[in-house]
């Protein structure tokens, strides 16, 4: 079995096409929250939350030049695992120091399992919860040591104590998901990783979805051949489409060129 090739980090060329891909350009000055802020939401709205890699039978490899290449060069996007941790990347390549944090995300009233999802901190002056790889969250970072609300553009966070070493993480007052403060290297990531991409009880494996948050506070999503348009009020509106319908919507909403549909079993339900 071939190794991994060794990653010391994104090259400056590795940079520069990481930036063009979520079109920010080179930032000038030192690492800044104001800047940080600039990545997160540029990042969100280029490289979509999407699964689809699971229904074409790609590997999900989590390895940061994999990932990478996926988002840079394939242009594509991934999940939480690929999304925070190829922001990471590029982040590090600026100057900005990060680590990965596991969360447990809430289902109802109960916390998932341990690294069910991957949020990064970022110190600057003070921490910073930054996620670019949970589909419907913030659009700006998150202070890490404030404990009353915080406004977003997507909403009210809170970020509430929970044991030792733990907060959970509230979008308009509802728990999001239960965040370790200890950091984590990617590898404890993968047998998780590995779980929701295989096991029929995974909600990745069982629907193909691909989300991207709009400019006016909206959010367009494609999941399996059903285009849901979110405004920013809630109202949403759903059209179903047929395959070429479908190919071209990511092409054109998304920026995903395929040469076949993604089907996930609910898709075939339809």
């Amino acid at each position: 079995m071939d190794r991994p090739t060794p990653f010391d980090g994104l090259t400056d060329t590795q940079r520069d096409a990481y930036l063009a891909r979520i079109g920010v350009p080179a930032p000038g000055g030192r690492p800044s929250p104001e800047a940080l802020a600039e990545l997160q939401l540029a990042h969100l709205q280029a490289v979509p939350f999407e699964n689809l890699s699971i229904h074409l039978g790609e590997p999900v490899v989590l390895e940061p030049g994999a990932l990478v290449e996926k988002v840079v060069t394939r242009r594509r996007g991934g999940f939480c695992y690929e999304l925070n941790g190829s922001f990471a990347e590029l982040l590090r390549s600026l100057g900005y120091g990060v680590s990965l944090l596991s969360a447990r995300v809430f289902d109802g009233d109960r916390p998932g399992p341990p690294f069910d999802h991957l949020a990064l901190r970022v110190d600057l002056d003070e921490p910073w919860l930054v996620d670019v790889g949970f589909g419907r969250f913030s659009r700006q970072p998150l202070r890490l040591d404030e404990r009353g609300p915080q406004a977003d553009p997507a909403g009210e966070f809170a970020l509430v104590p929970s044991g030792d070493d733990e907060l959970d993480v509230l979008m308009g007052g509802k728990p999001q998901y239960r965040l370790n403060l200890r950091p984590y290297p990617l590898a404890d990531f993968v047998p998780t990783c590995w779980w929701q991409t295989t096991s029929p009880d995974s909600h990745f494996t069982r629907s193909t979805t691909c989300t991207l948050p709009t400019a006016g506070g909206g959010r367009v999503t494609l999941s399996g051949t059903r285009l849901i348009r979110t405004a920013a009020d809630g109202t949403r509106s759903e059209e179903l489409l047929d395959e070429a319908g479908a190919s071209a919507a990511y092409r054109t909403l998304f920026g995903i060129t395929l040469d076949r549909l993604p089907v996930a079993p609910a898709d075939r339900a339809r």
